[in-house]
């Protein structure tokens, strides 16, 4: 058994715009699949997400690190899951695309549990762990749709496109029939991973659709 400890130690304070980041997610919000809903009702009554807090670069290892107090401490009847929210990112850079794994959410973990004194002992006294989020002295839970959103953002299929270039800046052509061709970003497709250029011809811009890696920022 932990040993046991009260809740009122140091809690990490962020801003209502932080709390607002990590519970956020632009996509629509939609049902967990069946599977993950079944092993949600699962759980004992009380459970509930909480968000950590770590130094950004060394969620794996404070996961890790819980993972292991967790087994030790005998205390999966009441820490159930411990999560770093990651989603694939399609970086383009040099011509080239390569597959990378993104943190969403730089230095927050995310754990299922029951809050008592015990379990907040073990997760808070994990090396790397430097406090719950919330406000004030008690850890505030995140509501089943908040976690809805992150959990589905993670599960997303089609990887996220990172473009060096925005609408309105200028692009140089580095492939094709208009190579070296300098023009101005009018349009971006992410689903497509297509950019459309304006480039001028003489005095009138026309615009022209490209691949992503067929363009680089001036």
């Amino acid at each position: 058994m932990a040993k046991k400890k009260k809740t009122t130690g140091a809690v990490a304070e962020i801003t209502k715009e932080e709390a607002s980041q990590v519970a956020t997610s632009p996509e629509k919000m939609e049902p967990l699949n069946p599977e993950v809903a079944d092993e949600e009702k699962a759980r004992p009554e009380g459970t509930e997400w909480f968000v950590i807090h770590s130094y950004s670069g060394y969620e794996n290892k404070v996961q890790k690190n819980l993972l292991h107090r967790i087994e030790s401490m005998e205390m999966q009847d009441k820490i159930f899951q411990v999560v770093v929210p990651t989603e694939e990112e399609v970086e383009l850079k040099d011509g080239h695309r390569r597959t990378i794994e993104r943190r969403v959410f730089p230095g927050y973990i995310l754990v299922e549990m029951i809050m008592d004194e015990d379990s907040w002992y073990v997760v808070r006294n994990t090396p790397g762990v430097t406090g719950f989020v919330g406000f004030g002295n008690k850890p505030t839970p995140l509501r089943p749709d908040e976690v809805d959103k992150i959990l589905k953002r993670m599960d997303a299929e089609a990887p996220k496109i990172k473009v060096s270039f925005k609408v309105g800046q200028k692009v140089r052509i580095v492939e094709g029939p208009f190579e070296d061709f300098m023009g101005t970003v009018d349009e971006i497709d992410l689903d497509r991973a297509r950019v459309r250029v304006l480039v001028s011809f003489f005095g009138r811009e026309t615009p022209i659709e490209l691949d992503f890696l067929q363009v680089e920022r001036v």
